[in-house]
């Protein structure tokens, strides 16, 4: 393209040639970006192996697509990352409303425009940006707001026929000519209204209220939808479903590793310019709270649990540690494991419940999914220890004084907004805690070694090896068969 970008048709048509469709404009942009190594969706994890290869194909093929998975999956991430496959500027008539280029003009006005100005008509230049357009489908949604229709009101005021194509207020598919224009959840559209994308899918073209004109479309349309919806809200209608060219099916992150990633990439930690001091075994927790309520059987699996969990998650973390600072006067940056309850609304939130999970509450359900995320990240930190064969709990070489020491009357009390002083020495009350917490989680700093003690006895309460009640925010681990008499008593 050359440097300067001509302004009239006349300068225009001596470097222009016609245009190529918008679905070959993608397609060589995206062999470009192969042959030269580029990536091709940055900030997409997790899905180089599966729907990249499957994204890939579906644009060599010129294919309009489905993006079908749960919630929180990238969906409209992905959708949007498309316009990279435009080339940066593309040429139009100026006031065109469907973006004609300069020579293949496909609505009245942009011809009209041309015969009457000739070579001085104005041409100007579109960023690839303003090449897509999305619409999020709700029940409300009229053919006239995604496809057009006659508007009287424009007509009466440039004295034009009904039968004029320039009557017509053209909608928003239309405006999005020669780019790409995506609707998110599409099996909320009405039925009704879904059967007017059934031409621009299998024809490529446009017609509007019976009108006597065909108008040719070049677009590529990208859809997003939620399995869930094809039951609880809505259907996508079969002869839709048959002219959408390929299906691609998201997914949640595999492993803790890409969850970590994108929580990292989308997370906001830094606040003025202080980032909070996480070590890697908390980061481990947080992201298997998503892990773990995934498989909970209260949490209803259909509807998914989306990648922003452990995001807010993190968010709300870091913003307790930010209030405890601000009310105790303390610099730590370093997180505490009662700093977890404030995830409670970020879980709660997020997840649907089943009805035995109603039943429970969303925040005991919260409160379990937390218990087990601390639980499996102690059990892959820590060696097993035997309960019930072998070794009894309390003579454990690594765990035995520590649990021996909630025997009697002893007991820890912590809280999310206690001084750090104050609750680095409750836990040091507590012999070989310490140790346990620099030898396995191989921490150095005091701030971190308070937190691995904190999680040690979590971890060994979630192991049902000592017991730990909750009494207005704050936590005390004791004996777990003295709590459980002193329970049993307080029932009679």
């Amino acid at each position: 393209m050359p440097t300067k970008r001509p302004s009239i048709f006349g300068e225009f048509k001596k470097t222009h040639v016609v245009p190529e469709p918008v679905k070959d404009e993608m397609r060589r942009n995206l062999i470009g970006k192969l042959r030269s190594g580029e990536e091709l969706f940055p900030g997409i994890i997790g899905y180089e192996k599966t729907v990249i290869p499957a994204l890939v194909n579906a644009i060599l093929s010129r294919h309009n697509f489905i993006l079908l998975g749960l919630r929180g999956q990238a969906k409209t991430r992905i959708a949007r990352a498309l316009v990279s496959f435009l080339d940066e500027y593309t040429p139009a008539i100026k006031g065109s409303p469907l973006n004609c280029h300069p020579l293949r003009p496909g609505c009245a006005y942009s011809r009209r425009v041309l015969a009457e100005n000739g070579d001085a008509t104005e041409i100007v230049w579109i960023h690839r940006d303003q090449r897509y357009q999305e619409k999020l489908a709700t029940p409300d949604v009229t053919i006239a707001d995604l496809i057009g229709d006659l508007d009287p009101i424009k007509a009466a005021r440039e004295r034009r026929d009904f039968s004029d194509e320039e009557s017509i207020h053209y909608g928003i598919i239309p405006r999005t000519n020669r780019g790409i224009f995506a609707i998110n959840e599409l099996p909320d559209l009405q039925p009704r209204i879904q059967v007017g994308l059934l031409n621009i899918l299998e024809e490529n073209d446009l017609q509007i209220r019976g009108f006597p004109v065909r108008i040719p479309m070049d677009l590529l349309l990208v859809f997003t939808a939620n399995p869930e919806d094809y039951t609880n809200r809505g259907n996508i209608i079969t002869p839709l479903k048959d002219r959408i060219d390929s299906q691609i099916v998201t997914h949640y992150p595999t492993n803790i590793e890409e969850s970590q990633a994108i929580t990292d990439q989308e997370a906001w930690t830094n606040r003025d310019g202080n980032a909070p001091t996480i070590p890697d075994f908390y980061r481990e927790i947080v992201e298997e709270i998503a892990f773990a309520a995934r498989e909970s059987e209260f949490v209803d699996q259909s509807s998914g649990v989306s990648a922003r969990v452990p995001i807010s998650v993190l968010e709300n973390i870091v913003s307790n540690i930010e209030r405890r600072n601000l009310l105790t006067g303390d610099q730590c940056t370093v997180p505490r494991i009662a700093d977890l309850a404030a995830a409670i609304p970020a879980i709660s939130g997020k997840v649907e419940l089943v009805y035995e999970g109603e039943r429970e509450g969303p925040r005991m359900i919260a409160v379990n999914v937390l218990g087990r995320a601390v639980g499996r990240v102690f059990e892959r930190r820590f060696p097993r220890i035997e309960k019930d064969n072998g070794l009894p709990a309390k003579a454990d070489p690594i765990f035995g004084k520590v649990i021996s020491h909630f025997s009697g009357q002893s007991a820890v009390d912590v809280s999310d907004d206690m001084p750090f002083v104050v609750y680095e020495q409750a836990l040091q009350t507590v012999p070989t805690l310490k140790r346990i917490a620099q030898q396995f989680l191989k921490t150095s700093q005091p701030e971190e070694t308070a937190l691995g003690m904190e999680f040690v006895l979590e971890g060994l309460h979630q192991q049902n090896l000592i017991a730990k009640t909750a009494v207005d925010s704050i936590y005390r681990y004791t004996d777990m068969l003295a709590t459980m008499l002193n329970s049993l008593h307080h029932d009679d």
